[in-house]
């Protein structure tokens, strides 16, 4: 039986002998629609009337967000480019397709291109879902290796363990609504693991308007991970060019600002933050990323079609991350919406194991030892002990803020500071603080 495809070639001449050539030989494949545009492609591609596409590398508005929309719709897809054009060619591989075949290539090669990465996307077709309608994106990139680069991190894996030789890890700072800190915690984390020696990057992927550049005196307005996402979905966006988007801090530090405004979420696409979390891997040791507070998945039941998710930037980043941060503000309020927001977390993306931190930990709210009662209290209610119990420094963290500057800076004898340094060592694997100077660490807390 033929395999239905699509063809949106701009060159005329070389699709119609590809059309003509493949409806005068049996090859495999028969065209069932002729695309003049991108446009006209993606409506095509909705019907379920075909099951590969053939388009030009030049073919206008193409980007990853319409490849992974191609995806959703069950196309696999093979990119034609000019006999020689390397940069048409990288900027295909760039983009997620995985076959790119030169213009010249005789009907019989194109053929089996097109059937052999329609395979390759069946025989993923049946993966179970892991993250709302973003699991196409997960299923293509394993079914054609390179397309949204996607790194799960296994269910019941070590989280301290070891990231693949060459790569770096990928750490998830999330937390429930109510401001418990997150963004102050990713910052101060990857400051301290910078400080170990090890290079790092700081990204700030919040969809309802990130901090970290203010944290940190940048202007507001500074390219960041926007501008990132941008050059992703174009297929521009490498290493170097990823570094260049970095703001250097200095000791092994760099941040990748987020959007300044909140009315910019749409620039965060899922495949695009799943491209820059691949290459930032390539560009430090570890990357601790901020995340947004919210993972509900609202847009997929109000369209039935494909509709742009605020929080799929947010589940893009967690369902990637090696570890995943889960922040507790250690207050009734607090940790009750730690508790409900956990549950939501470990329903949405089930690969995670997060590790839980409680913090502006103080005995005012808590009564008697605050570290012991809150650890209990979390044990009881999420089956989780929390890794690290990090005391509420008002004084040290809002003399950060107002300089502009990192806490380990400002106040390097804070307590906070001294609990977060112990984890970054954790989360390095490096050696922790004695026993003692923990102790010491929770009698400041009270």
């Amino acid at each position: 039986m033929s395999l239905p495809i699509l063809t949106a070639v701009t060159d005329s001449d070389v699709e119609a002998g590809l059309v003509s050539a493949f409806d005068r030989r049996d090859l495999g494949v028969t065209v069932v629609r002729r695309c003049v545009d991108l446009p006209d492609l993606l409506a095509a591609a909705t019907t379920g009337a075909a099951r590969a596409a053939l388009l030009s590398a030049d073919l206008r508005r193409l980007d990853r967000d319409a490849l992974t929309r191609l995806a959703m719709a069950g196309i696999a897809v093979v990119g034609l480019i000019a006999p020689g054009d390397e940069d048409a060619d990288r900027r295909l591989r760039q983009l997620g397709v995985v076959a790119v075949i030169p213009a010249d290539a005789t009907a019989e090669v194109v053929a089996g291109a097109v059937v052999e990465a329609s395979r390759a996307l069946a025989s993923n077709a049946a993966a179970p879902a892991t993250w709302g309608a973003g699991a196409y994106a997960g299923s293509y990139s394993e079914a054609l290796p390179g397309f949204g680069q996607l790194a799960p991190a296994g269910a019941g894996a070590d989280p301290m363990a070891t990231a693949e030789a060459g790569a770096g890890r990928v750490i998830a700072v999330w937390g429930p609504a109510g401001a418990p800190g997150r963004t102050t915690l990713a910052l101060c984390v990857a400051a301290e693991i910078a400080a170990l020696g090890a290079p790092t990057l700081l990204v700030d992927a919040d969809s309802y308007g990130g901090a970290v550049g203010q944290l940190v005196g940048l202007l507001e307005e500074a390219p960041g991970l926007a501008a990132a996402a941008r050059s992703a979905n174009q297929g521009l966006l490498d290493v170097p060019r990823l570094a260049m988007l970095c703001r250097d801090l200095g000791d092994g530090l760099r941040v990748l600002p987020g959007i300044s405004r909140p009315s910019r979420w749409p620039e965060l696409r899922p495949a695009s933050i799943e491209t820059v979390l691949s290459l930032a891997r390539r560009l430090a040791s570890f990357v601790v990323v901020d995340c947004g507070f919210c993972l509900e998945t609202d847009e997929e039941l109000s369209f039935d079609t494909a509709a742009p998710r605020r929080n799929g930037a947010t589940l893009a980043v967690l369902e990637a991350a090696d570890v995943v941060l889960a922040i507790a503000s250690a207050e009734p309020v607090g940790l009750v919406r730690f508790v409900r927001g956990l549950a939501d977390l470990r329903e949405a993306v089930p690969g995670a194991d997060p590790l839980v931190v409680v913090n502006r930990l103080r005995a005012s709210v808590v009564g008697g030892d605050p570290s012991r009662e809150v650890s209990r209290a979390i044990l009881r209610h999420t089956g989780t002990e929390p890794i690290a119990l990090v005391p509420y420094d008002l004084a040290g963290l809002d003399a950060a803020q107002v300089a502009g500057q990192l806490l380990r800076d400002i106040a390097p004898a804070s307590p906070a500071r001294l609990a977060i340094q112990e984890l970054a060592n954790r989360l390095a694997g490096r050696p922790t603080a004695s026993r003692r100077r923990r102790g010491a660490f929770r009698r400041q807390a009270r």
